[in-house]
């Protein structure tokens, strides 16, 4: 680590250690955001409310090399202004950032124009919750001119891996981990909860009651990291398996909710064909559960479940891996593997297991095995990287944060 890089390490951890309010960069977003602008003239960044979307979008208009111009579709002055879109966009150049594109989706159309014009004057950049309309709209207008990126919450390479903590029981929202105290954290995440329930979803064009969907995210809570069992939950909501699913779909797109995809192919073993469900934020997870401080959360049913994915987020993030590269394993004889990456040609395994000694088990071997795995990695909650077994590595969490990809 370089000297400077040090200081700004050791500064940001003191800084956090004495909870008082930072603007952690995020270095990982912008880079990626910046290069999606420099080969497309439409980039959308998609991520759930108050994850920092709007914050980064600013910073990055601030620094850009031409003039920026900005449009907020939730401040009426600014939808005042574009109530002729063509009119007022043809006529800018540099960046053009336009927040909560989700309430306008018929600038698509006029983006798709202007992306086509010669000599590309100026470039878009749309802030958004990811929703199905909304991709669904610019994927289909603007097909060939579109760049995604999707964002989430804090990751250890931003807050440091001795935050790791902190961040596993206070998640990855910004104003959450920021919080001056756990109080204020826990104050911070109830209000989201109920403010996405009653505000946001509404305005997305959701109309399915707050309490049953609160109801629903406090379920899936409990099923957290296990795969989905939609017969189990329409009996408990007292509705069909079809609603359930409904509303899982509804929470996924809203960001809110991971959906890991099973992985099958031509096997002689009987393979899990339902996904595995995660709350995407821990820290949203364990408002829900009920659990607030950390000594709560190591004697809780779900610790295991609960560090299984914070982990698995850790592990997308540091491969920058998307929805459709990640994968889970299991057949109905118990052999399984917690996550598959895609990566290119190479398969990519991992098992998380919390412990500071793990073994090798049948399980790993049979994933390895008939997955044809290129390497499997086995995460734990030591000290110390060692080998398990032919291509079947141990790795302590806190190397997988420092580790390079």
């Amino acid at each position: 680590m370089q000297g400077n890089e040090r200081y700004f390490y050791i500064e940001k951890r003191a800084i956090i250690a004495d909870n008082t309010s930072v603007n952690i960069p995020r270095r990982r977003h912008r880079a990626a955001i910046e290069a999606a602008l420099s080969r497309a003239p439409v980039v959308v960044l998609l991520g759930a409310r108050q994850v920092g979307k709007t914050t980064l979008a600013n910073e990055i208009a601030d620094a850009y090399a031409g003039t920026s111009h900005r449009f907020d579709l939730e401040d009426m002055d600014d939808l005042a202004r574009l109530a002729e879109p063509k009119l007022a966009l043809a006529g800018l150049t540099g960046l053009v950032v336009i927040d909560e594109i989700q309430r306008r989706p018929d600038l698509f159309p006029v983006l798709r124009v202007l992306a086509d014009r010669p000599h590309v004057p100026a470039r878009f950049l749309l802030l958004g919750s990811a929703q199905p309309a909304l991709l669904r709209q610019s994927s289909e207008t603007l097909a060939g001119r579109v760049a995604f990126h999707e964002m989430e919450g804090f990751g250890c390479d931003e807050v440091g891996v001795g935050e790791a903590h902190r961040l596993w029981l206070r998640g990855g929202f910004p104003r959450a981990f920021l919080a001056k105290s756990e109080l204020a954290s826990i104050a911070w995440r109830r209000d989201f909860v109920r403010t996405f329930l009653e505000q946001d979803l509404p305005q997305l064009g959701i109309s399915i009651p707050a309490a049953t969907l609160h109801r629903f995210w406090k379920m899936l809570a409990h099923y957290h990291g296990q795969t989905w069992n939609g017969a189990e939950l329409a009996r408990a909501l007292g509705v069909a398996q079809t609603t359930v699913r409904r509303y899982l779909d509804l929470l996924t797109s809203t960001l809110v909710i991971r959906q890991l995809q099973p992985w099958h192919e031509n096997l002689s073993k009987r393979q899990i064909k339902s996904p595995k469900v995660y709350l995407s934020d821990t820290g949203l997870l364990h408002h829900l559960l009920g659990i607030t401080r950390q000594e709560d959360l190591e004697s809780h049913p779900k610790v295991g479940a609960s560090w299984e994915g914070f982990v698995i987020n850790e592990i997308i993030h540091r491969y920058g891996a998307d929805a459709e590269s990640c994968f889970f394993w299991g057949t109905h004889a118990g052999a399984e593997l917690d996550l598959l990456l895609m990566q290119g040609s190479q398969r990519l395994g991992f098992e998380i297991k919390r412990t500071t000694a793990p073994r090798i088990t049948a399980s790993m071997h049979a994933a390895r095995d008939s997955l044809r795995l290129d390497q499997l990695t086995v995460i734990h909650a030591g000290q110390h990287a060692f080998a398990l077994g032919e291509g079947i590595e141990a790795l302590p969490f806190e190397q997988l944060c420092g580790r390079p990809t």
